[in-house]
């Protein structure tokens, strides 16, 4: 029988406020620093303080769960019905704005989705407790069940990759808040189950936000597939916002404890309001703004790139960019110039025509989100009469064949590892490969698939 260790001791004191501290902290968790599990457990304790002044919406009993639950689920589905129908009577989109401000959302989001599941993963070890059957399930979905066309880190890293927005620089610390959290869940499950429960609870809710973001990407040409896999599989009738629940009610205690082990639920649960959420990502989008910081953050690596025979009102361009602050005036010298010609189809922007394609001047200098960027924000008020080509898919590749990584030697080490062990013992060696560091390695996806075979064999 699994027994739930209390908390002991006193919180532990916050951790420092310095810059940079969510990202570092989730570095070393994803890294598995030597030092990873007592910082795991410090910030934890911090994040949980910090939770349990914030508000709470769980109802007072347990058993009132499954109704609270279906009844946020029609209520995000009334929400989005009538955004729907707005959108039916000529309403824009409600989130992004163009291309550019997706991908931003996308890139900003990409440190919580990278680990995504990441919670859970302390759930493996108890795999022969039928109560947490349920949350074991929503993990090894969560890891596609070993198939790269399924496995959400997988699918959100190939995404971040085809429109070439997978760089992390322009991310601001809050931005690591969420990932981190699920890192140290993951970590630390042994005593903070109650927690982890709670934080699943909340996290396997269908949110509304992730019904529109995926409407809206696909408008713009963006493949919503991670976005619609998780409307699907959280959902509370069969997915794992039901096994949400009943892992909760399997796991309470029948007598003494349920009471503050139910709190300590409702802590978990809090966990899912820190950081910056989803749809505050998506407002604090400043199209303008972006351009010049991206600008700004180049603009030292290309301040002794150019040649002195052009001049913009009596400066050279690498005099221009040889001052730190001076990149919106920059941009405005072209426009003086006629080099960018604002609200009018990018292609007739001599810059534009710098950065973009494979002869171009500047070939290979900006990415394809920063490139993006410039393109919205050139073309401004000025609308592509042509409609954005349908989302490239990837999910039946055959890249993606049984044997397709047959010779990867971490596949190989792993097999040969295997080879003189017996069922319970190569499933203990295959449990470190289904962590949020290796799942989603070809290994990790062979071990997933390996660890559910033997599981179903020795249940």
């Amino acid at each position: 029988m699994t027994v739930f260790k209390p908390l002991s001791g006193d919180p532990s004191p916050l951790v420092d406020s310095s810059c940079d501290q969510y990202r570092e902290l989730y570095g070393l968790l994803y890294s598995d620093a030597c030092d990873a599990g007592p910082r795991a457990e410090t910030f934890l304790r911090e994040q949980l303080n910090r939770a349990a002044r914030l508000a709470c919406d769980l109802p007072e009993e347990p058993a009132q769960l499954s109704s609270w639950a279906q009844q946020h689920c029609a209520d995000v589905a009334h929400d989005y019905a009538d955004y729907i129908e707005q959108r039916r009577q000529g309403a824009g989109r409600r989130y992004f704005q163009n291309k550019a401000h997706a991908l931003y959302f996308l890139q900003r989001v990409a440190p919580t989705k990278e680990v995504d599941g990441a919670w859970l993963e302390g759930v493996v070890e108890h795999w022969q407790d039928y109560r947490f059957d349920g949350l074991l399930t929503t993990y090894l979905e969560e890891l596609g069940k070993g198939d790269p066309r399924q496995n959400h880190v997988v699918i959100y890293r190939q995404l971040l990759a085809e429109h070439d927005a997978d760089d992390q620089q322009a991310l601001d610390d809050q931005h690591f808040v969420q990932g981190a959290i699920q890192l140290a869940l993951g970590r630390c499950s042994t005593h903070f189950m109650p927690e982890v429960i709670g934080y699943n609870l909340g996290y396997e809710q269908l949110p509304l936000h992730l019904l529109i973001t995926a409407y809206e990407l696909r408008e713009l040409g963006i493949d919503p597939y991670y976005f619609t896999l998780h409307v699907t599989i959280d959902n509370v009738s069969s997915g794992h916002g039901r096994k949400a629940v009943q892992a909760l009610l399997d796991l309470l205690p029948v007598e003494e404890g349920a009471e503050e082990f139910y709190r300590r639920v409702a802590q978990g649960y809090r966990l899912n309001d820190l950081g910056i959420g989803s749809t505050a990502v998506i407002e604090g989008f400043d199209l303008q703004r972006e351009v010049i910081a991206m600008l700004e953050r180049k603009r030292s690596f290309g301040q002794h790139m150019h040649s002195d025979y052009c001049r913009l009102e009596g400066q050279t361009v690498n005099e221009w960019l040889s001052t730190p602050g001076k990149i919106e005036d920059f941009l405005q010298a072209m426009q003086h110039k006629g080099w960018i010609k604002r609200h009018r189809p990018p292609q007739e922007s001599r810059f534009w025509q710098l950065i973009e394609g494979s002869t171009a001047a500047m070939f290979g200098v900006f990415s394809g989100y920063e490139k993006q960027l410039v393109h919205d924000w050139i073309a401004g008020e000025w609308q592509d009469p042509k409609k954005p080509p349908s989302p490239r898919r990837h999910h039946d590749s055959s890249e993606y064949a049984d044997d397709s990584w047959a010779n990867d030697p971490e596949v190989m080490a792993l097999q040969n590892t295997l080879r003189n062990q017996s069922p319970r013992q190569q499933l203990e060696s295959l449990i470190p490969w289904l962590s949020a560091q290796r799942h989603c390695r070809p290994a990790g996806l062979y071990a997933t698939r390996r660890f559910i075979e033997l599981r179903a064999a020795l249940r």
